[in-house]
């Protein structure tokens, strides 16, 4: 099945755009399209679409707040069929992509992204993975300096559930690494890696790739820059 998009930007000029990419791709199909949030939120209720592209700064809801309602739903989980939710903003340091991405966005993309980059964007969002692009995330993260732990502070009591191996990963998530580039740091099968990842998911109760890179900075496990947080 073609996987179904819906474009939710303030621009028609950019949705048409897209649109004219997403179409001409055999496995996409633009179902559903919306000027902004409010608008997304309330077409979603009756049309079903398994990737959004969000814009950030729209009128009347933006889209860190549609976002949240999109994805923020406490009985949502990662398996229930859900839209997911792939941010596209104008500007490289969005503070709103930054809480777009808490909300449970599935990733950040710029929206001069080259078109295959931003198809293959929407295949991994579709697939259950989360686009985390280093250079991308690393700035973005960089911005927020001042609202992160300090190395001083103690880490959050949920990392305690993971092993020594699993915050190794997660270290490693953070700070960009794909799974087959840990797995040749740390002499692991790539098998192996997705299966740490998974755990980590699962015990830290978070959707995607995204969130437990957020997290890892946020409980200070890595500070902005790239380096390793406060010690266990």
């Amino acid at each position: 099945m073609a996987i179904r998009v819906m474009l939710v930007d303030d621009q028609v000029l950019l949705r048409t755009g897209f649109r004219m990419v997403l179409q001409a791709q055999p496995d996409m199909e633009v179902v559903a399209e919306a000027g902004d949030g409010a608008e997304a939120v309330e077409t979603l209720r009756t049309t079903a679409v398994d990737v959004v592209l969000m814009d950030v700064r729209m009128p009347r809801l933006d889209g860190v707040e549609a976002t949240r309602q999109i994805c923020g739903a406490p009985d949502r989980t990662p398996d229930d069929g859900g839209p997911r939710v792939l941010i596209l903003t104008t500007f490289d340091l969005d503070e709103y992509a930054f809480s777009a991405l808490k909300a449970g966005a599935s990733g950040f993309m710029l929206k001069d992204v080259p078109p295959d980059e931003l198809l293959a964007a929407i295949r991994a969002v579709h697939s259950g993975d989360a686009v985390v692009a280093p250079s991308t995330t690393r700035r973005l993260l960089d911005r927020f300096t001042p609202l992160l732990p300090s190395a001083s502070q103690p880490t959050h009591k949920e990392l305690d559930r993971l092993t020594d191996r699993e915050r190794e990963v997660l270290l490693l998530v953070a700070q960009g690494l794909s799974n087959g580039e840990i797995a040749a740091k740390l002499v692991l099968s790539e098998a192996t890696v997705k299966t740490h990842v998974g755990r980590i998911l699962t015990k830290l109760e978070l959707r995607d790739r995204v969130q437990a890179v957020v997290l890892a900075y946020e409980t200070g496990l890595v500070r902005a820059g790239g380096g390793g947080g406060a010690a266990a």
